[in-house]
């Protein structure tokens, strides 16, 4: 199954998260790492805005400094709470990938 890989700014967007906090986050925690496609732009996985939302519920809902959630992250294991692709039926991916098409098309007639 083809992997599907976000934007930054598909990310920013899905997370409610501005880009330099997502950088600064790539920085912070070394759990984050994204790809980089050819063009040197960041590619990120369902596995990496999973992370990014954890981080993110660690850091706002329960008020985790940065050690905290390096702490938390470094004793989870790999991919606790963390979804995996066989997780998702065929069907659910193929929701999933018209949602992304809808909300694509619909982020750039705003």
């Amino acid at each position: 199954m083809k992997k599907l890989y976000y934007s930054m700014g598909e990310v920013s967007t899905l997370t409610n998260l501005p880009p330099h906090v997502l950088r600064n986050w790539e920085k912070t925690y070394q759990e984050l790492k994204p790809k980089k496609n050819s063009a040197g732009n960041r590619a990120y996985t369902d596995e990496d805005v999973a992370l990014i939302f954890k981080i993110k519920e660690l850091v706002e809902d329960q008020k985790f400094t940065s050690d905290g959630v390096k702490k938390v992250l470094k004793n989870m294991e790999p991919t606790q709470g963390l979804p995996t692709q066989s997780a998702l039926t065929p069907e659910m991916r193929k929701d999933l990938t018209e949602v992304r098409i809808f909300m694509t098309q619909l982020l750039q007639k705003l």
